[in-house]
C-alpha cells in the first residue's frame, strides 16, 4: 500500500469509527447513569455539566486501535512493510517492538483510567482510585514499557535530540523515561478540563508527529499518530462545546499513552516539549500553584489551576480558551517540526 494512503486511511477510519460509536455509546452511558460528577472544589460554573456522560474516551480508544489494526493488516496483506519502515539506526525488529509495546502501554493506561472512572461513577467515590492505587498502576505500566524499550534497543538505550543527534543514555534512561511518561500522561489528563480542549490540542500534536514521522521515513509510526488525530477529530463531533460527552480518565490516560508511544517510537520523546507545549503549560501551572501555595501558606499564583481555569475565572469563554490554546500548541508544533527539519 502507498504509505501516504495508509496515513490517510488510518485517520479517516479512526474518525468515522469514533464518530459513529457516539450514537449507541452516549445513550448507553446515559442509561447507565455514567454521568460526570462536578466536585465542590472544582469550578462552580461547571455545575450545569453535572450528569453529562463521561467515559466517552472508550469511543476514540476503540476507533484508534481499530484503525491502526485495519491499516497495518491491509498493508501487510498487500505485501507492504509499513510497520517497520524507518530511517537512522532503528532496525525493523526494534521499531516493531516499540510500536506494539507502545500500543499495549497506551491500552494499559486506558484500562487504569477506566478503573478510576468506574469507581467515580459506579461506586460513587468522587475522587476515584486513591493516589496510592493510581501511582502503583502507573509505576507498573511504566516499568513494563521501559523494560520493553530497553530490551528492544539491545540494552543500549539512546534517544534522538535535535541538533545533538543520537545520545546514549545509559542508566539515566530509566529516570528520563519515567519522567517523560509520568509527566506526559498526567499532563494530558490535566488538559482535559473544558469542552473540546484536550481533543483539539491533541489533534494538532498528533498531526505534527505525523509530519515528523514522514520526515524521518517512519510511516508505521505515522500511522499511529494519524489514527490519534482522526480519533480525536471524531470525538470532537461529540465533545466540542457544548459537550454531549466527556472523555474521562479512560480517554485522557489513553491519549497520553499514545502520545508517549509515538514519541518513543520516533526515538525522540523530547519532542513532546514542543508538540505538546500546552500539556507542559497545564502541568507546570498546577505544580507552580501547589508549590507556591505551600511555600506561602495559602497564596496563589493563578486564580485556579490548571491554567485553563485561571482564564475561565478571568472571563474567557470555553470556546475562546480552546481556540487560543490550540493556536499556542500549533506554534509549538511548528517549532518542533522545524527543529527536526533543521537538525537533519
Amino acid at each position: 500500500m502507498n504509505s501516504y494512503i495508509a496515513l490517510l486511511m488510518a485517520a479517516v477510519a479512526a474518525f468515522f469509527v469514533t464518530w459513529i460509536l457516539g450514537y449507541p455509546l452516549i445513550p448507553w452511558l446515559k442509561k447507565l447513569k455514567f454521568g460526570q460528577t462536578i466536585l465542590d472544589i472544582g469550578p462552580k460554573w461547571h455545575k450545569h455539566k453535572q450528569g453529562i456522560p463521561t467515559m466517552g474516551g472508550m469511543m476514540f480508544a476503540a476507533g484508534i486501535l481499530a484503525a491502526i489494526a485495519v491499516t497495518l493488516a491491509t498493508d501487510k496483506a498487500m505485501g507492504g512493510e509499513i510497520a517497520v519502515s524507518g530511517s537512522g539506526p532503528t532496525v525493523p525488529t526494534e521499531l516493531s517492538s516499540k510500536l506494539y509495546s507502545g500500543l499495549l502501554m497506551a491500552a494499559a493506561f486506558g484500562i487504569l483510567g477506566f478503573a478510576d472512572d468506574y469507581v467515580k461513577v459506579v461506586k460513587k467515590r468522587n475522587k476515584g482510585l486513591s493516589i496510592t492505587q493510581k501511582s502503583i498502576g502507573q509505576i507498573l505500566i511504566m516499568g513494563a514499557y521501559l523494560t520493553s524499550l530497553y530490551m528492544s534497543m539491545g540494552r543500549n538505550p539512546y534517544t534522538y535530540i535535535p541538533f545533538a543527534g543520537n545520545v546514549e543514555l545509559g542508566w539515566f534512561f530509566w529516570i528520563f523515561g519515567a519522567v517523560v511518561i509520568y509527566g506526559t500522561v498526567n499532563a494530558v489528563n490535566f488538559t482535559d478540563g473544558i469542552d473540546g480542549l484536550c481533543s483539539s490540542v491533541t489533534v494538532t500534536a498528533a498531526l505534527a508527529l505525523v509530519v515528523i514521522a514522514v520526515m524521518r521515513g517512519m510511516f508505521g509510526v505515522g500511522v499511529l499518530a494519524s489514527a490519534v488525530a482522526g480519533g480525536c477529530a471524531g470525538f470532537l463531533m461529540w465533545n466540542r462545546n457544548p459537550a454531549k460527552v466527556f472523555m474521562g480518565d479512560v480517554g485522557a490516560l489513553f491519549l497520553g499513552g499514545m502520545v508517549v508511544a509515538v514519541a518513543f517510537a520516533l526515538n525522540c520523546p523530547i519532542i513532546i516539549l514542543f508538540v505538546g507545549i500546552v500539556y507542559v503549560i497545564e502541568f507546570m501551572s498546577d505544580i507552580i500553584q501547589i508549590g507556591y501555595f505551600k511555600l506561602t501558606h495559602g497564596k496563589r499564583v493563578f486564580r485556579m489551576a490548571p491554567i485553563h481555569h485561571h482564564f475561565e475565572m478571568g472571563g474567557w469563554k470555553e470556546k475562546k480558551i480552546v481556540r487560543v490554546f490550540t493556536f499556542v500548541n500549533l506554534i509549538g508544533c511548528a517549532a518542533g517540526i522545524m527543529a527536526v527539519y533543521l537538525s537533519k
